[in-house]
């Protein structure tokens, strides 16, 4: 059997209810490993040891006395820290946070917490949110499992690399532009960013999502059973849907699948990258599928636009700050969103719309098809220490333009790996279903699992101290 931390949620549910395996030492086994990977990784933030144990205790009891509350019951978890957990501070990846105590779960915690998981920790992110790294000036640097030197991504940083170093089977993230994407596909783990409105999320906003990082689809889909109930609170919501989560079977012969390997805009795709996903494209049509080109549609002006709405909004929120509580964000967050001050009303009007023409252009060229692959990112993972690819305040997203898109169109999007590079770096493929398809994007996700090559072995501490980015120089 796997070590105990390395156990999908299906697995440890089955293990609970025969009553081979307790809750009890797969919480310490999982805690055991966070121990022994953290001081490189730092993906974590208020790890309750204390309270992750005594809620596996209580978890337990329950499959004991065969009361356990679903299959989730005694899975240990983590969530991103923008995501509120009752008596922990949110500090939003950032120096300029007042920590105070959220007196109240988000809906995504508040659904694990009901379905019995036990939350061992939150997870990190960059300040704000608003970096595809894990550089924060809150919280250390985070780094890949992979390779030291790399990053893991952004913005949900600590869940991918918690999920790549086997930090339990289960790690929630939030998605704005790329966010669960970027750093599943940079960390070769699956992340699934749904239809928005299908998680209920607080506070919602424009194209904000939360979702799940995992090792499997089948965790995901599992997940998504406790994450999609419905909450009040999200007045974006969708209405609740009964979705068979967990039948993931799909027949892909007739399919039609499209196929983009250039985003439109933005930095090109590396050859290993273009490869290793037309790979992916090549196997689904061996399956059945009528795989053919989806031309791009995304443009400079609307990634320009969306940029400065972006880049505004955030001006606002340091403006709302103490002077010298906004003088502590990263030097990049504070050039990038004062480059917004003196832009005219009509500008920061013209790039919000952007993400109407983004959504009008998106269901027209989405019309002849079911599903659609891409690159998650033109790139693999990055210098751990950059806060972006180009290191360039002003073109921040040159790295996002097959992810964005599908945030402001609010249709269902995944990264599951499809290869790796020749330094052994994970390679994320992109795959984006009709709006509302949630269900539909999980189930060619699993039928990619079961068609692609055999993935390599996660990496495990301790390293070798030949391996590249072993040593971190930070």
């Amino acid at each position: 059997m796997s070590e105990l931390p390395d156990l999908t949620a299906v697995e440890l549910s089955r293990l609970y209810g025969d009553g081979s395996l307790s809750p009890v030492d797969v919480t310490t086994a999982v805690l055991a490993r966070i121990e022994a990977w953290e001081p490189d990784l730092a993906a974590t933030w208020a790890l309750d040891g204390k309270g992750a144990l005594a809620a596996a205790r209580a978890s337990e009891d329950r499959w004991r006395r065969g009361e356990a509350l679903g299959p989730l019951d005694g899975a240990p978890v983590t969530i991103k820290e923008l995501i509120a957990t009752q008596g922990v501070p949110k500090p939003i990846g950032s120096a300029a946070s007042d920590l105070v105590p959220e007196p109240v779960d988000a809906p995504p915690a508040a659904r694990l917490r009901e379905a019995g998981a036990v939350i061992v920790a939150k997870t990190t992110n960059p300040d704000f949110g608003m970096l595809s790294s894990g550089l924060s000036s809150f919280h250390a640097l985070s780094r890949n499992p992979w390779d030291l030197a790399k990053t893991p991504g952004g913005s949900s940083a600590g869940a991918a690399a918690a999920a790549a170093a086997g930090y339990g089977p289960l790690h929630i993230g939030t998605d704005i532009g790329g966010s669960i994407r970027l750093p599943a596909g940079w960390c070769g783990i699956f992340g699934f960013k749904p239809s928005n409105g299908r998680i209920p999320i607080d506070p919602p906003y424009i194209g904000r999502c939360a979702g799940p990082m995992t090792r499997t689809v089948e965790d995901a889909a599992l997940a998504m059973c406790a994450l999609s109930a419905p909450d009040w609170r999200d007045h974006m919501s969708l209405p609740p849907a009964d979705i068979a989560w967990t039948d993931l079977d799909i027949d892909l012969k007739g399919l039609r699948i499209g196929l983009m390997l250039d985003a439109g805009v933005g930095l090109p795709v590396e050859p290993e990258v273009a490869e290793a996903v037309t790979a992916a494209a090549r196997a689904f049509e061996a399956a059945g599928a009528i795989v053919e080109p989806f031309a791009p549609y995304l443009t400079r002006e609307m990634l320009d636009g969306l940029d400065l709405f972006w880049r505004t909004r955030s001006l606002s929120d340091l403006d709302a700050l103490p002077p010298e509580r906004a003088e502590r964000c990263l030097p990049y967050i504070l050039d990038w969103a004062r480059a917004a001050r003196g832009a005219d009303g009509l500008s920061v009007y013209r790039g919000f719309n952007q993400i109407q023409r983004m959504r009008e252009a998106g269901a027209k060229a989405f019309q002849p098809f079911d599903f659609l692959l891409s690159p998650t990112a033109p790139m693999p993972a990055f210098d751990a220490h950059l806060p972006s690819p180009t290191n360039d305040p002003t073109r921040p997203f040159e790295h996002i333009g097959f992810t964005v898109a599908f945030n402001m169109t609010e249709q269902p999007a995944a990264s599951i790996n499809c290869g790796y590079t020749a330094e052994g770096l994970p390679i994320g493929l992109q795959i984006v279903g009709r709006r509302f398809d949630d269900l539909g994007v999980l189930r060619l996700s699993r039928a990619y699992e079961r068609l692609r090559p055999a993935p390599r072995p996660w990496p495990t501490r301790p390293f070798n101290d030949s391996r590249p980015g072993s040593t971190p120089s930070a």
